[in-house]
């Protein structure tokens, strides 16, 4: 006697389960509004800084979702941003209207400049999936390291 075979539908439905979650996954990212919390988006000068920064060259802020600079100066002397001399424990809010790329001198920043780019923000699709990987890309890229608490 042979054991009965299960159907194809009962034996891998889990399977069926993961891609459904992908799907619905791989939609939502797609259709969800990009609406965040703030506005902002920090760009913190830290205080134990010996020389020059290792901040990105570029940043990129989104119209409508992020589309403010945050400037803290965590520090003990004043930062130069551009035209802009912040203050020891002072912070400044930089917001932009229109699209398009600005480059703002900063000497404490390797290679002495940021560069300040601002996109319009992508509607419904593919367009505003790849927005959000972008945006986990840039977050991972840049998410600070910390030795384990001993």
């Amino acid at each position: 006697m042979s054991s009965p075979r299960l159907p194809l539908l009962k034996r891998h439905w889990p399977l069926g389960v993961l891609a459904g979650l992908g799907g619905l996954a791989l939609v939502l990212g797609m259709l969800a509004p990009l609406k965040g919390a703030s506005h902002e988006l920090l760009l913190a000068f830290p205080s134990t800084a010996q020389g020059q920064l290792a901040l990105p060259s570029e940043i990129v802020l989104t119209r409508g979702v992020q589309d403010v600079l945050l400037l803290r100066n965590e520090g003990r002397a004043p930062v130069v941003f551009g035209p802009l001399k912040i203050a020891p424990g002072r912070e400044l809010r930089l917001p932009f209207g229109e699209a398009g790329d600005h480059v703002y001198a900063c000497p404490p920043v390797v290679g002495k400049a940021v560069r300040v780019r601002v996109v319009d923000a992508p509607g419904p699709g593919w367009g505003r999936l790849q927005w959000r990987l972008d945006r986990l890309r840039q977050w991972l890229r840049y998410l600070p390291l910390r030795a384990p608490d001993s």
